[in-house]
């Protein structure tokens, strides 16, 4: 296959370059400043150019690969626009949040931006450190239009290493990705207080039940959030010290704020941003959302985190739903 072109030159866009290039003829990365680009800790192939010039990056590239994080996609968005983007181009999205203010999933904001484009999701459970050690996993590549996605899944299975399957529900491999990473933040904080596993047993199904719900209201079939994008994602990244968000929930468990968690990890943990926005959608859904609630508080205000327990743990009695 002639071109992959990776916008995103972060830890993942440089992990997804180097797992893909042996898939590729050439293989092109785009990032805003070269000096910015993430060491990833193995050699990068030689067949991999980094550029700057975005139109340099995209030109004959069958497959747009999109990894920068969600507050940029948007304006990169407009820099294809701009670079004009062929309708014969497939770009698929690996960004894994909800943009503020709007609340909109990434598929919706790469679609105003560019509405007739050629577009793919792609979610699960893929912690990058291990992607590069070799180990196999599998991920969802979603599309309503099911030969773009099984195009996408031809082309970017790696034999040993990364399994694609195909889906059409769009929002819900989107929202199960996204809300995950909330998840993940509770499951880190509760580790990090030693609670037990009773605990991380009730966070990841409770945490479930709040992904279900929001998604299933906002039109996603509910099996898919029991798939890799879903589940899956959910129990690499609640359950694993490699995962940002659960490093973040590890940091607050031990009172330290969250822009110094930022600065220490040096890196984007999307959950951070999405507590904020799962929150404001279960406003206006009228939807119970208590454990990213909680995650909201722990990042957003000054509660301690055994106080934060003590909330969570002597809510008003309810049926389980």
């Amino acid at each position: 296959m002639a071109k992959l072109a990776v916008l995103g030159a972060g830890y993942w866009g440089l992990t997804l370059a180097w797992l893909l290039a042996e898939n590729f003829d050439e293989v092109t990365a785009w990032t805003r400043d070269i000096a910015e680009c993430a060491p990833v800790g193995v050699e990068l192939p030689a067949k991999l150019e980094i550029t700057t010039d975005l139109s340099a990056a995209i030109k004959g590239a069958e497959i747009i690969l999109n990894v920068v994080s969600t507050s940029g996609v948007r304006s990169v968005c407009e820099k294809l626009k701009e670079a004009q983007v062929k309708p014969e181009q497939i770009l698929v999205n690996a960004s894994k949040g909800l943009e503020l203010p709007s609340l909109l999933r990434m598929s919706e904001v790469i679609k105003d931006v560019l509405p007739t484009v050629k577009l793919a999701i792609l979610s699960g459970p893929t912690l990058a450190k291990e992607v590069l050690a070799g180990k196999p996993t599998a991920a969802s590549v979603a599309c309503e239009d099911l030969q773009v996605a099984e195009f996408v899944q031809k082309a970017c299975s790696v034999p040993g290493k990364f399994r694609l399957y195909t889906n059409t529900d769009v929002i819900g491999v989107e929202l199960g990705g996204s809300l995950k990473n909330v998840v993940a933040i509770a499951a880190g904080f509760a580790q990090e207080m030693g609670l037990g596993d009773n605990c991380a047993g009730t966070i990841l199904t409770r945490g479930m039940a709040e992904m279900v719900r929001v998604s299933v209201k906002l039109g996603a079939n509910p099996a898919t959030l029991y798939g890799l994008s879903g589940m899956g994602d959910l129990i690499a990244t609640a359950s694993s010290p490699l995962s940002r968000n659960y490093s973040v929930g590890a940091l607050l468990a031990k009172g330290k704020k969250i822009d110094d968690i930022l600065s220490e990890l040096g890196s984007v943990a999307e959950g951070v941003k999405t507590s904020k926005a799962v929150c404001e959608l279960a406003r206006k859904l009228d939807i119970e959302v208590p454990l990213s609630n909680a995650i909201y508080e722990a990042v957003y205000t000054d509660i301690a985190p055994q106080a934060l327990l003590d909330k969570l743990m002597n809510r008003t009695l309810k049926a389980e739903n």
